[in-house]
Formats: C-alpha cells, structure tokens, sequence
C-alpha cells in the first residue's frame, strides 16, 4: 500500500531525486538495491511480506535515467499501479530482475556487498562495472526529517498510553497467580491493539520472568511458559509499528521481593543507562566512543554483556536497522542530528535473572562548544522506570546526585504516566480517574517518577507534540 507523505515527510520523487545526487557526486550511474527496508522507504510503499516488518520482497533499480522495480505483479493493486505511474516508476515481474541486469546497458552499477545476494552479483552485465559499497539510501534513511520527528514522538505519546495502562494491570493481576508469560505477551498486545494507527507489533516480545530474562532473545512458548509470581523480575522487551513511527522498549519489572544482587544489578544497569542518555558530544562521535559509558558501572563490578548497546530503528520500518550503532566494536558511521538508536544495557546471570533497561533516542544538536558543534540525545520513549528495584531508593549515595536529578528531569521529555493523565482527563472514564486519584494518595510508593510544574522546561518538540494532542482531543470533543 501507499505509505501517505504526511507520515513519510518526503515524496518519492523527493527522495528519488536525493540519492542521483548521491551518486552524481561519487560519478555512479546506477544502483541497485536488494534490502527491502531500503526499497520500501525510497518508494513510499509498505507491505506485510516478512512477520513484523512492513515490507515488499522486490527489487528496485534506480539509474539518473529511470527507476525500475521488479516485484510480483500479483502485488500490484490498481491504485499502486497508478501511483507508481505518477512517479515514474517502471514495473517489472520480480524474476525478471537477473534478466535484466544481464542486458543492462549503463557503465557502471553500486551495488552493497552485504545486501546483494551472488545470484544479483552474478548476472550483472560483465561489461557494466561494479561498484561495491554502502548504499546512499542507507544514510538519507536513518536521518529523520521534521516530519517524521513529530511523528514518532506522536506515536511515542500512544505507545506510553498502552505500556502504563499495562504496567496498572499487571501490578494488579500478577498476585492472582494466573498470568503466566504468555499471558502478559497477549494483554499488553491487546492495549497497543487498541490505540490510533497501530498496525502490528516490531518484534515478537520477549518476556522473560526470573531465570528466562537472562536469556537475551527468549521466546516463551506452551513448554517454556511460566507463572507469575509476586517477587523477582520481568524483563519485558517489545514495541509496536504505527503508521507514525515504530517503537521499542523494554522494562525489567520488580513483581515483589527482591534479593540485594538483583537490586544491585539493576541498580548499575539504570547508571550505565542514564550516563548514556545524558551524554553530550562534539559532532562526528562515533557509537562506539560512547558505548563504554553505559558499560562503565557493570564493568566496576567485573561483569559485562555482549550485544550492542544501541541500534537505529526504523520510521514505520524494520525495529533493527544501520547504519548507525553504539557497541564495543567499530562502527566508522557517526551520530547525526536526527538519528534514532536504542539505549539498552543490560545484565544476564544465566539461572538467576536478566536485566535490560531500553529507550530509544533521538540524536539532536545541543550547540555550539570549544572545536565546534555538540550533539546530545533526546529520550523519546515515554515510560515509567520501575523504581521498586532501586538500590536503597532514588537519593541514596549509590545512585549520582546527576542520575537523580536526569530521573526527576524524565517528565521534562513526557513520561507516559504525564500522557496518560491528559488521555484520562478528556477520554476516561469518572471512576477510572477517581481510582487514579486515590491510588497516588494512598500509595506513594508507586508515585510517578516525577511531575510537570513549568511546561516551558519542555523540549520545543514535546511542547509541539502535547499541543497537536490536546488540540486532537478538543476537536474530537467538538465533534
């Protein structure tokens, strides 16, 4: 289907006309792409081809003469067909694609050695030269225009609506002993479900209770399913694909008592989160450069774990994807204003418990500085953080005075629980508000994190966001 410009920012034709002059400027004719990420994003169309990423398997060439996309025809509605003509887009059935490169007549072709399968190497012309190297759509994708900066803080405002009316059922349900991971997969599918623009989960959701969260990519099935019980962890990884934007988050929640390891742990996973998220640098830091500080804290402890600490997220696309990283290894690509990576350290003690705290943020310019320009991350997920597992509490010298005050400063980025309460003012319902109400008098415990007393602290895009969504909701209401 056709992916609408007011969620995608930039027409095809826009974009079309941004990667020739990429190649222009490296004297490329032609390039051809295999990853379907890339494809879908140049020509504003999305799919249901592959389980949680919305796109088309297909092929496109693109050459300063012509665009040429080898797809099923059976693919094709009407209304794409037209759209495609309207862009200049040549059809062609998608096992014509090795055929043509055969006879393809350019003198030259870049093509990504990463992405480009031996069969596409192959049958390319031996008279046309091949160019190996990163595709230019790579980077014009993983830098967010304004539009699609709006649209996943909007999507970002939905996501934290459904996480934080979960977090309230799950604290509410799990000393019945009926839920079980499975269970909690399929209630927090139901409330993003129920949100504006929602069209399907990023990811399978990993929910791993107790030992299970120590297992990184852990997949509960009908044998491995567990009972929840009030006490230990649950590491919840999951996010959601809106037409806006997509989202990936995950929370390690105390369901009751803790023991002193696992408070520590989490407790050194919240810093190496935090220092990361409040960091700022000149431009042209790579991921790498900033990957030890949220490594740091475990590393005093002499532990460790082995996945990256960040990745770039796609816009309504695939929830893992370049050229952008933070992780111990090298990555020559360096963060750029509008770039959005995860934030996600983590702990895993096999037989024990895991714990991984993620946002996902967005790079921004924070000014000028000595050398030049510095950069600095926007947390855009909005979501509470568990406070129960804190070391001690908020406050306590284990956790930096700096740490307590970026906690505190979480509302200036509108946290969902801020959100929450706007959606409950106009759309919820009486006794739902009067249980809110009497919850956060009796139980202090659970407070927000923190609140909002002087909005103009707000960031300008959080302001822009919460004024677009109030202005949404009296319009409904005027309706």
């Amino acid at each position: 289907f056709i992916y609408d410009v007011k969620y995608a920012g930039k027409s095809c034709e826009e974009k079309v006309t941004a990667i020739r002059a990429e190649l222009k400027k490296k004297g490329i004719y032609a390039l051809f792409l295999s990853s379907l990420d890339e494809i879908a994003w140049t020509l504003n169309l999305r799919g249901s081809d592959v389980h949680c990423n919305p796109v088309i398997v297909s092929y496109l060439l693109v050459t300063q003469d012509e665009v040429v996309y080898f797809i099923s025809p059976e693919k094709i509605t009407q209304q794409v067909n037209e759209y495609l003509q309207e862009q200049q887009v040549s059809l062609r059935k998608y096992d014509e694609a090795e055929s043509f490169l055969n006879s393809f007549a350019g003198e030259n072709i870049l093509i990504d050695p990463k992405k480009t399968n031996y069969a596409i190497y192959s049958a390319i012309n031996p008279a046309c030269k091949i160019i190996r190297g990163e595709s230019p759509v790579t980077l014009l994708k993983a830098i967010r225009n304004e539009q699609e900066i709006v649209g996943i803080h909007h999507a970002m405002q939905r996501d934290g609506v459904a996480l934080v009316r979960f977090l309230k059922w799950l604290e509410q349900s799990v000393p019945s002993g009926k839920e079980t991971e499975l269970s909690v997969d399929r209630k927090l599918h139901e409330f993003r479900a129920a949100q504006p623009l929602y069209m399907g989960e990023s990811f399978d959701t990993i929910a791993g209770y107790k030992e299970h969260g120590a297992i990184v990519h852990y997949s509960a099935t009908e044998e491995s399913d567990v009972t929840l019980q009030p006490k230990g962890f649950l590491l919840l990884d999951s996010g959601a694909q809106y037409l806006d934007g997509t989202t990936d988050i995950t929370r390690t929640i105390a369901l009751g008592e803790l023991t002193e390891e696992e408070k520590t742990d989490y407790t050194l996973i919240l810093k190496g989160h935090i220092a990361l998220a409040m960091a700022k640098f000149p431009a042209g830091t790579r991921g790498a450069q900033l990957d030890v500080l949220a490594r740091m804290p475990i590393w005093s402890h002499g532990m460790n774990f082995l996945h990256g600490t960040g990745h770039g997220v796609g816009h309504f696309l695939s929830v893992h994807e370049g050229p952008q990283s933070i992780r111990m290894n090298e990555n020559p690509v360096v963060l750029q204003p509008g770039m959005v990576t995860s934030n996600e350290p983590g702990v895993y003690k096999a037989g024990s418990h895991g714990i991984r705290t993620e946002n996902l943020t967005l790079v921004c310019k924070d000014g000028e500085g000595m050398f030049g320009e510095y950069l600095k991350f926007e947390t855009i997920t909005l979501c509470p953080i568990c406070k129960k597992a804190f070391e001690g509490r908020v406050g306590v010298p284990k956790v930096y005075c700096d740490e307590c005050t970026m906690l505190s400063d979480y509302a200036a980025m509108d946290t969902a629980r801020s959100q929450a309460a706007w959606f409950f003012e106009d759309f919820g319902d009486e006794d739902e508000r009067e249980d809110e109400k009497h919850e956060s008098e009796q139980e202090t415990d659970t407070a927000p994190l923190i609140t909002i007393t002087d909005e103009s602290k707000l960031p300008k895009a959080t302001r822009q966001s919460r004024e677009s969504l109030l202005e949404l909701i009296s319009s409904r209401k005027r309706s």
